[in-house]
């Protein structure tokens, strides 16, 4: 390509990204097209979460069973671990941005912040930098976390004080709620899932 038209294909090659991104691979489901086992996938999702499937677990209609196991894990990751919502939040919010996913973030932002995640501690998140300011809890909570996205693995100085503070059943539900959250990211990634209403995209790091 000559060099003077570069700068008119540039743009056309951003817009082509985008649109790529934006089309999901995997489009939701109209009612009428369930099969049987996903009509009761659907139905024992309801009654579980007096809601039809929506966002990720609508995506994951494809797979009903799994949907619904994935369903099951989530009611328990969500609300009922060795934490409460404000640090379970913090660590769904770092997955989502080791991850970058933005529908995770763009749903559980404003739930992290209506749990008492301080607003600038969310900013370096999003941006990538370690936050400042953080409590002790959320220190544990943020290196256990990050070592294990960015590690794939948890040192003894980091287990050891997740141990001491939050005992080995929190170790495991951290490890839960990061790898629960990893998973969703995963399929949501994998179908260019869009953030609802064409919600703000997490910038981009460079590879």
């Amino acid at each position: 390509m000559k060099q003077k038209y570069l700068w008119l294909a540039l743009p056309l090659l951003a817009l082509a990204n985008h649109l790529a991104f934006a089309q999901t691979r995997l489009p939701e489901i109209p009612l009428e097209q369930y099969s049987a086992e996903q009509k009761a996938a659907a139905q024992e999702f309801e009654a579980a979460r007096k809601k039809a499937p929506w966002g990720p677990f609508a995506m994951l209609m494809y797979s009903p069973q799994m949907m619904n196991n994935a369903r099951s894990m989530g009611d328990y990751l969500r609300y009922k671990t060795a934490f409460d919502s404000h640090l379970s939040e913090f660590a769904i919010l770092i997955t989502a941005r080791e991850w970058h996913q933005d529908y995770e973030w763009h749903i559980h932002y404003p739930i992290a912040i209506q749990s008492g995640l301080n607003p600038e501690i969310a900013k370096a998140i999003k941006e990538g930098r370690r936050p400042e300011g953080m409590s002790s809890d959320e220190s544990i909570v943020y290196d256990f976390t990050m070592e294990l996205q960015r590690n794939k693995r948890v040192s003894d100085t980091t287990f050891a004080k997740t141990e001491k503070r939050f005992g080995k059943k929190g170790a495991v539900d951290l490890a839960g709620i990061a790898g629960y959250y990893t998973f969703l990211a995963m399929e949501m990634n994998m179908a260019r899932h869009p953030v609802p209403g064409g919600g703000e995209r997490l910038p981009r790091f460079p590879d």
